[in-house]
């Protein structure tokens, strides 16, 4: 996934827009002055809630979830598997 460069201005002026896209998935590298000063991207916690709502989802509806590794779920989100 490649990252979006954004000015230091520009993330004060649209924040609530920005965090609207990272919140969908999109990261932005920020910079002031044409340089790199820091990373936006989508929050790890996030995505663990969304896993565990998923799964206490899954589990309400009486069906099982087949067990997977660490090693395989790490295999998941290489490629890209949600």
């Amino acid at each position: 996934m490649s990252k979006e460069n954004i000015g230091s201005y520009e993330v004060k002026t649209k924040l609530p827009e920005i965090l609207r896209r990272v919140r969908d998935g999109e990261s932005f590298t920020i910079t002031n002055r044409g340089k790199p000063v820091a990373d936006f991207m989508p929050s790890r916690v996030a995505s663990r809630q969304k896993t565990a709502v998923a799964i206490e989802n899954i589990l309400k509806m009486g069906k099982t979830v087949p067990a997977v590794s660490g090693d395989r779920l790490e295999e998941y989100r290489k490629e890209g598997h949600k």
